[in-house]
């Protein structure tokens, strides 16, 4: 069994995002082999990363009652490591917002970004990436167009996934579909969307090889 991990980061129903997680785990439902799970940063709520959580470490490590935030932030912390931990894949579904993804899905990265778990230093202090062994997916919308040399500088949604999941933890990257300009083009969004979903069907599909 291939355990794969939807990484939600659009709580906005009619958001293109959204619709892509949706026409995703319909496809992946119909690969035998695969189990699914969703992790979404809205309904998890996860507690902004900082200095509650080292708090929280140091409390529990000295037996310590934690207060209220610093729980929570543990429970972040703990609930974002035991997700992504069993997955052999990782699918990320989120939009592009004001340039860069929504902070609840930054949250789930700050959570499992930590030396030790999903890279290492090398004797030399150089990074080494612990998460080799795992696959990952990008599913990403956005209603301007960002695919230009003149604007694909200001993209720092589907770059930054990239850097950190496949640069930093070693991810493979399986495939990535991105969605741009329904916006920008209104007249040829439904156009726009619906050659998109197609390609979000052909990425869940090639999870079959995987499964192999």
């Amino acid at each position: 069994m291939t355990n794969v991990l939807v990484v939600k980061a659009n709580n906005r129903p009619d958001g293109v995002s959204t619709k892509m997680y949706e026409t995703f785990v319909a496809e992946a439902a119909k690969i035998e082999g695969l189990n699914v799970t969703t992790f979404d940063v809205f309904e998890e709520n996860l507690a902004y990363f900082g200095q509650d959580l080292f708090n929280a470490f140091g409390k529990a490590q000295a037996g310590e009652e934690l207060n209220e935030v610093e729980a929570a932030s543990l429970a972040s912390f703990n609930k974002s490591r035991e997700a992504l931990t069993p997955a052999d894949v990782v699918v990320f579904a989120f939009p592009l917002w004001n340039l860069t993804i929504p902070a609840a899905l930054q949250s789930f990265i700050d959570y499992t970004y930590g030396a030790g778990y999903s890279f290492k230093y090398d004797e030399n202090g150089n990074i080494v990436s612990l998460m080799t062994d795992k696959k990952y997916i990008v599913l990403s919308a956005r209603g301007g167009i960002y695919s230009t040399p003149e604007t694909a500088p200001m993209e720092m949604a589907a770059t930054y996934i990239n850097t950190v999941i496949g640069g930093v933890y070693g991810m493979q990257k399986v495939d990535e579909v991105i969605i741009e300009g329904h916006n920008a083009d209104p007249a040829n969004a439904e156009a726009i969307i619906a050659a998109g979903l197609e390609k979000v069907q052909a990425a869940a599909q090639k999870l079959v090889a995987v499964t192999a």
